[in-house]
């Protein structure tokens, strides 16, 4: 899942991945960066205004105004930016149900270069990596979740076949009450989320704040799901049930095959 973070959607054969991600990222991305640079530049035409964009995108949760507002650009000026990179293939838009449409990156290395690599070109350029690594090592796991939200949505899509999923967004009212899942299957069943990327197992508490977060929005949910790293504490997984859906990480198989 972390190396699909950083590697996925690049064409430079296999990858291994026994190593740790940030050796990779010194051997694969750092020590090519201006061969990589260059092809990035064909790709945006080198635009000041195109690179604070992705920038924002890439280090913020994608909403488009507090995109524009990261990159300082005005609204319109942004979805000019924006309607252009989206012709060009790197990024996508994507509905957030009571909120903001969403930014992402078309494919995930994208987003690890301006999250990563594009702001600190300086030090990279004149071959110092150690702010880099500081800052991965700072922010991995919580760089890797996003991938790992998006790959949940594929995976449901993929799992739910008897009553396939039609519809499915995330649910944000404010910074206090978002829900990483919210979907309506062909016979109108809401099925409603969260993923967790952490390095603890998820217990019963954490179904308990989901429902509270549903009562809380007035969703009436027929199917809860949580898909979780590390998998689930044996009082959760005693509930499994048709109305509460279990992944961890080993379900994620269903999609390389």
């Amino acid at each position: 899942m972390e190396k699909f973070a950083i590697f996925g959607g690049v064409s430079w054969g296999k990858i291994d991945t026994t190593k740790p991600s940030y050796a990779l990222i010194e051997e694969l991305i750092l020590k090519d960066y201006s061969y990589i640079r260059n092809d990035i530049t064909e790709l945006t035409d080198g635009q000041p205004l195109y690179h604070s964009i992705l920038t924002a995108v890439a280090q913020s949760d994608g909403k488009l105004h507090a995109v524009f507002k990261r990159a300082n650009v005005a609204e319109d000026v942004g979805q000019k930016a924006v309607e252009t990179l989206r012709e060009r293939g790197i990024l996508r838009q994507k509905r957030c149900k009571g909120a903001d449409d969403k930014l992402f990156f078309t494919t995930p290395f994208l987003r690890f270069w301006f999250a990563f690599v594009s702001p600190l070109f300086k030090g990279i350029r004149d071959g110092d990596f150690s702010e880099i690594k500081e800052r991965w090592q700072r922010h991995e796991n919580e760089f890797t979740h996003l991938t790992f939200k998006e790959l949940s949505a594929e995976l449901l899509r993929e799992t739910f076949k008897e009553d396939s999923i039609m519809e499915m967004s995330e649910y944000w009212q404010n910074d206090a009450l978002s829900i990483d899942i919210y979907g309506l299957t062909k016979s109108k069943k809401r099925v409603v989320g969260i993923c967790k990327y952490t390095n603890t197992k998820v217990k019963k508490s954490e179904l308990t704040r989901l429902q509270e977060l549903c009562h809380k929005a007035n969703i009436q949910a027929d199917i809860f799901v949580l898909i979780a790293k590390k998998g689930f504490s044996s009082e959760l997984k005693s509930q499994k049930s048709q109305q509460l859906k279990l992944y961890t990480l080993k379900n994620f198989k269903a999609l390389v095959e």
